[in-house]
């Protein structure tokens, strides 16, 4: 089975590309600008070169061709010129998007006087042009460029960032992982031991009920070893009945807890087939069933309450115990989070991360009342169908 962790390593590796690409998508766009530049650069060094032959010539053909370069030149400016009634004697570089030109033109022109006041070109005759015109698209881009760039930095920013944090929670997981695996294996000796002892002793005058007691406390502890051997990777799941399910994990919390705490278990008629790991739901079970007993410090009702859906299974366990206040609603899922004066923080860290990473599903709370209890609620994705299904019970 596949580590989930190796995962979120190959999503390290996706960042590190888009970087990449987005670096090499930076220097294409710089180095296209720099050739639209040059470009244009060519071409008023081509006009500078006829003016400085006009200028040491009196040839009129010469004139003519400075003022062909000059036009033909403008390859990238929007221009409208225009005579001292304002009527458009001619346009170069606007993009027609109208079958009716001379209406976008004249709307244009409005536009251009917006932009930057005209050129007036004297004729010494009395007689007056206006050329009016906008920024060159180069022009345009260089206004832009520099956003461009900072957005750049910023994006170089956030994956950097989530690069080495991804890096450093992968590093963080693969600890937990390490002892959560060593500890299973070095559980799997003394299980096997007790298990022998246990056959051992039925051969020998004690007490069954005695026996019975320990066979029960084994075959925890090969659980609790299962459990731990199964973090950190990816176990295949199965439709279940979460009736099941539930029930059999209270069964087993309810001579765990203080006989002051009553559960109740309120669940449909009809089977519930969920896709899950039952071993792994067990444990998320357990710890949700100890949090509440704690926060009603030992005396109280938790109530377990399964609703089905069309495309979702709801659980909703519900406590009377002391509350949650609303800023806290997300901060009791962090590890190292507790009210406890002893204690790691780590049971509803552990239930999130098995409910989400593990069955796909999503938990919350769902609400809270200081003084008067909590609700948790988890959602997962309905199964079609069963393997096989037990017969219909009614609910508890």
């Amino acid at each position: 089975m596949s580590s989930i962790y190796d995962s979120r390593q190959r999503l390290k590796y996706v960042f590190i590309c888009a970087a990449t690409l987005i670096a090499v998508a930076s220097v294409v766009v710089s180095n296209l600008l720099v050739k639209d530049l040059a470009q244009e650069e060519r071409q008023k060094m081509e006009v500078l070169s006829v003016a400085q032959r006009v200028v040491t010539s009196e040839d009129a053909n010469l004139n003519m061709l400075l003022a062909l370069k000059i036009i033909t030149g403008n390859s990238s400016i929007p221009v409208i010129l225009c005579d001292e009634n304002e009527e458009i004697i001619s346009s170069n570089n606007l993009q027609y998007t109208e079958k009716d030109s001379a209406a976008y033109e004249q709307r244009k022109l409005q536009e251009l006087k917006l932009k930057n006041p005209p050129v007036v070109i004297d004729f010494n005759d009395g007689t007056y042009h206006y050329l009016y015109y906008d920024d060159s698209i180069i022009l345009k881009r260089l206004n832009i460029y520099p956003y461009a760039q900072l957005a750049i930095v910023f994006i170089f920013i956030l994956i950097a960032f989530l690069a080495l944090s991804s890096t450093k929670r992968a590093e963080q997981n693969k600890v937990w992982v390490g002892l959560s695996k060593e500890t299973a294996h070095q559980l799997g000796t003394p299980i096997s031991s007790l298990m022998a002892w246990t056959e051992y002793l039925r051969t020998k005058d004690v007490d069954p009920p005695l026996l019975d007691e320990m066979d029960k406390d084994v075959k925890r502890l090969e659980t609790i070893a299962e459990r731990f051997s199964k973090i950190g990777s990816n176990p295949d799941p199965i439709p279940v009945d979460i009736r099941n399910s539930v029930l059999s994990a209270l069964d087993y919390m309810k001579t765990r807890i203080s006989a002051k705490v009553k559960i109740q278990a309120v669940l449909p008629e009809k089977p519930v087939p969920v896709l899950m790991n039952d071993s792994l739901f067990a444990w998320v079970i357990e710890n949700l069933v100890k949090n509440a007993a704690d926060a009603m410090e030992g005396q109280g009702e938790i109530t377990f309450r399964v609703e089905e859906g069309r495309r979702r299974v709801c659980i909703d366990i519900s406590d009377t115990g002391k509350g949650i206040s609303k800023s806290k609603f997300k901060t009791v899922f962090s590890p190292g989070y507790t009210t406890k004066a002893r204690g790691w923080g780590l049971g509803l860290s552990l239930v999130k991360r098995i409910i989400e990473s593990y069955h796909n599903g999503r938990i919350f709370v769902k609400s809270s009342e200081l003084g008067k209890g909590t609700t948790f609620r988890i959602e997962l994705k309905k199964h079609p169908s069963l393997p096989h299904v037990p017969p219909d019970f009614a609910a508890v």
